[in-house]
Formats: structure tokens, C-alpha cells, sequence
């Protein structure tokens, strides 16, 4: 069985962060999204991966990625160009799939339980395809599968109206070459894009079986802000930590602080985890870090109260005030004015930005 790995896509969601990287690379507990989708499929057998890409990143991700070695797998990259809607995006795979079964990530998406039961679940059957399904309470705005009894899907729609069923697709999916075959065959949405659903709904109306399996735990698509500081959290909470670096014995260091070994924590700083610390960084005396923190590679933090926040990394941040629920994007400053100015705030913000102050 192969792996293909979705990171296309061009992350408008996500701006301005979006503008100068690809979403697959914004770190999560300090390790960019895309690396918990390579290492599921690892762990789950496979290791034989191609990662579909857009037009933008491209480089990034490859630079990041390599020929996969690291990481315990064989990379094969596959260009999509412009994306085109998932079953578009699949279909680019067919050479590289030639006649195996094959699972789908999606590249934005983290799931705490990874994918080696939804793989074993659908080794037990006669399938073309299995899915993964997780109960929302929102399903009109995700594709939503009906099942019958004995788990197997009977109908796919695609962000309905009035959806018949609370169980979406989570972004993961097992299928069979026989979905090329299907995709030739569908029209482009409402949306003027080619559905996976639309593809799978296909094989079920010519009577083959697909499988479903309902994850446990959580899953999170990362596609906004608020995603990401959602998946951060639930990362965090399952890790146990690791003061590895340097705390200086006058630093109040509590919970579970996950601190690269090149990190170093100076005295007077707080610190309350969970948390994670990246290399070369450091947590000057004055600084308060608190739950569910995650500040990347290469950063100063200096008189600055900093809560429930992702710092991607290389950046300076000496603001007085207290930081609470942000994504800083990399190479970032953040300073507070000085002077006789006017009372107000100063700010410098990227395009399609949003702002709650």
C-alpha cells in the first residue's frame, strides 16, 4: 500500500502567514503540519509516499521534506499546479499509484490517533474504498457520509443543505485504483471543482462497497488561525515534556515545558506549562510563558506576557503587555512604543488580516 500526501493549495485562509510559506509547513507544538501526516503513515506501514504539490511552497515543502529519509520513507513528489478540487488532485497520482491500494492525507489535517485502523479496517473487506468519518456538530459544511449497519457507506454529499447524517469526512481515505476510473467521469461542482465525493459516489452507484471508520479522539483541519491554535492545545496536552536545555535556578518553571536542549530559560522568567521551547531560543528574565504555548526556533522573548499563542520562529518579541490567542508569523518583531506618543497602538499588518484588539 502507498502513501499520498496532499499540499497543494493556497492557504488564503491562512494569510498573511499564507503569503510568504505554504499552510503545510506552519508548525504545530513546533513541528509543521505536514510531518504528523508522513509519520501516521508510517507508523502505519507505509512508506512509500508521494506528496502532491501546488503551485505554491513548493520549494519550501521539498526543502523540509528531502527524499523522506529522515523521517523513515521514500518521498516521491508529484506537481498538481493549480488545484482543481480533490478528485483533480488524486487523479495526478495514478502513475505514481500504477496498480497498489493507497491511502490520502490530507496535508492540513492532524488527527491524534493516526490512520492504522481505518487501513486495517479496510483490509477486512472486498472494499474500493474506506473512509474516515467523525461525528461534528456543524456537517452541512463538510462532506457527509450515510451509512448503513454494518458500516458501509451508502451515499456521499458533498457540504449539503439539509445533511441526513452528523458524520463527516476527516480528510483521510483508503482507496483502490479503481477511483481513477470514476474520476474520468464526474463534472466539476457548484463549487467548479472535481469532488472525491462526487468520485466515490460513483463507485457506490455502480454497487461497489466502501468502508467507514469512525475515529476516536480528535481530528483537526488547520486551515485558519484559530485551528491552529486549537491543534496546538490538543497536541500540548498529550505531551509529557522535556527539560532538556537550560533553566536557570532562579526561573519558576512549572508543568509539563517541552525545552529544546539549545533553549535556555533565564532567571525570573516564568514559565507554566504545557509548552513548547524550539532550538536556540531564549526566554529572558521578566518574561512570563504561559499554557499552551509553543514559541519556534531562534526567538527572544523579553518583558512580555505571552499566553495560548504559536510563535513560528526567528523573531524578537519585547512588547510589555501580555500576548494572548496570536500566530506570529516568522522573522517577526514585536516592541512597545517609546516616547511621547499619543496613547493608542501601533501596528503593521499583512494583507486579509483579522484583528481583535
Amino acid at each position: 500500500m502507498k502513501g499520498i500526501v496532499l499540499a497543494g493549495g493556497l492557504g488564503t485562509r491562512l494569510r498573511p502567514i499564507t503569503h510568504t510559506g505554504p499552510k503545510q509547513l506552519v508548525p504545530v507544538a513546533n513541528k509543521p503540519v505536514i510531518q504528523y501526516a508522513i509519520e501516521d503513515l508510517r507508523d502505519a506501514g507505509i512508506t512509500d509516499i508521494g506528496v502532491i504539490l501546488g503551485n505554491l511552497g513548493r520549494d519550501d515543502i521539498q526543502s523540509f521534506l528531502g527524499d523522506g529519509s529522515e523521517f523513515g520513507v521514500e518521498i516521491t513528489y508529484i506537481v498538481q499546479g493549480n488545484p482543481l478540487g480533490l478528485a483533480h488532485t488524486v487523479g495526478c497520482a495514478e502513475e505514481f499509484v500504477e496498480e497498489d491500494d493507497f491511502v490520502v492525507y490530507l496535508g492540513d489535517n492532524i488527527h491524534n490517533n493516526g490512520v492504522t485502523d481505518l487501513v486495517e479496517s479496510f483490509k477486512t473487506g472486498d472494499y474500493v474504498a474506506g473512509i474516515a468519518l467523525q461525528e461534528v456538530e456543524n456537517p452541512g459544511q463538510f462532506g457527509i457520509a450515510e451509512t448503513d449497519g454494518s458500516d458501509n457507506v451508502t451515499r456521499l454529499v458533498e457540504k449539503p443543505d439539509n445533511p441526513a447524517s452528523d458524520h463527516a469526512l476527516v480528510g483521510i481515505y483508503v482507496l483502490s485504483p479503481a477511483v481513477f476510473d470514476a474520476i474520468e467521469t464526474i463534472e466539476p461542482s457548484w463549487r467548479g471543482e472535481l469532488e472525491i465525493t462526487d468520485a466515490m459516489q460513483e463507485l457506490l452507484d455502480k454497487g461497489l462497497a466502501v468502508d467507514s471508520h469512525v475515529i476516536e479522539g480528535w481530528w483537526k483541519d488547520t486551515g485558519k488561525p484559530e485551528d491552529i491554535l486549537k491543534a496546538n492545545r490538543l497536541v500540548l496536552d498529550g505531551r509529557p515534556g522535556s527539560l532538556n536545555g537550560t533553566v536557570d535556578e532562579n526561573a519558576d518553571v512549572r508543568g509539563h515545558v517541552d525545552l529544546h536542549e539549545t533553549a535556555t530559560i533565564e532567571g525570573r522568567a516564568v514559565v507554566r506549562g504545557p509548552v513548547s521551547i524550539a532550538a536556540d531560543t531564549v526566554v529572558e528574565a521578566g518574561t512570563y510563558v504561559g499554557p499552551y504555548t509553543s514559541v519556534g526556533p531562534e526567538t527572544r522573548l523579553s518583558s512580555v506576557q505571552l499566553e495560548n499563542s504559536v510563535i513560528v520562529g526567528e523573531s524578537e518579541i519585547s512588547s510589555d503587555g501580555k500576548i494572548v490567542d496570536s500566530l506570529v508569523g516568522r522573522a517577526a518583531t514585536v516592541t512597545s512604543a517609546s516616547g511621547l506618543l499619543p496613547e493608542g497602538r501601533r501596528l503593521v499588518i499583512g494583507e486579509q488580516s483579522n484583528l481583535k484588539l
